[in-house]
């Protein structure tokens, strides 16, 4: 089994095969997670709750995202890894660009991935020109969890949905080669996920994106706030970690995951 690649992603999606994502902040796992035969890896600053006890993700640094990100790519063989930029690590393009410049060469993840929409245009123009791979995430951004109050589902007015397009699209035009879509109608990810030529992945965003990623810890059923509604416990299904593992990209794959009970309208 070879290394995964952005042009291998790029033929699952124009062949119409599923792309398994799920976080990993360390050697163990990534080994089992790997086994199981995951395409792609996320060092997510998601971290900062499920490993570091923290009340979001804001408090994450550049030097732990480098940090959980080497752990990773030491025993990674075949997934292709993006680590996240964290909370005010990419302020500026130049900043970005040093903040990227640790994550690929520090920490050797193969693309980094940015929250945001239109403001972050010019910062993905900037990375991209510079031979930074970057994956682009929309809909509920952790990261603005104070701006926005509360986690809950983004994209359902119409000129939400209007602007989430019209993001996903400039994205699309400024570089990313990558896309998350985080707690998002159903409806609204398929009508992005076919408006893109680059691979959508989906959590909480419906069947119709071309992947899905979980928070390794959700699936399992380690969770220190409750299960989010877009979840599935694979853990409790199967009984042991690998199996775990094995049954969630059997899932995704075989359009099994997410259900309808895991999708928002």
């Amino acid at each position: 089994m070879g290394k995964i690649t952005i042009s291998a992603l790029d033929r699952m999606k124009s062949a119409g095969e599923k792309i398994a994502v799920i976080t990993s902040y360390d050697a163990s796992f990534t080994r089992q997670i790997e086994q199981a035969g995951i395409d792609v890896i996320l060092v997510g600053d998601s971290l900062g709750m499920v490993i570091q006890g923290h009340e979001s993700t804001l408090p994450v640094t550049v030097g732990d995202m480098v940090y959980h990100t080497a752990n990773v790519m030491r025993v990674s063989e075949h997934a292709m890894v993006i680590a996240d930029m964290p909370f005010m690590s990419h302020g500026t393009p130049e900043q970005a660009l040093d903040t990227a410049g640790r994550l690929m060469k520090e920490g050797g993840a193969h693309m980094v991935k940015i929250e945001g929409g239109a403001p972050q245009l010019e910062t993905v123009r900037h990375l991209t020109a510079r031979a930074v791979p970057v994956c682009g995430h929309l809909g509920l951004m952790p990261q603005s969890i104070h701006q926005l109050g509360a986690y809950r589902v983004q994209g359902r007015g119409e000129h939400e949905r209007e602007r989430m397009l019209k993001d996903a699209v400039g994205l699309q035009q400024a570089g990313a080669q990558m896309l998350v879509l985080e707690c998002v109608p159903a409806m609204l990810a398929a009508e992005i996920t076919k408006a893109l030529d680059i691979p959508v992945i989906g959590i909480g965003a419906g069947a119709d994106t071309d992947g899905q990623v979980l928070v390794l810890y959700d699936m399992l059923g380690v969770t220190m706030q409750g299960t989010p509604s877009f979840v599935r416990d694979f853990l409790v299904e199967t009984g042991n970690v690998q199996d775990a593992l094995i049954a969630y990209v059997k899932a995704v794959k075989e359009r099994t995951f997410p259900a309808a009970e895991h999708t928002f309208t």
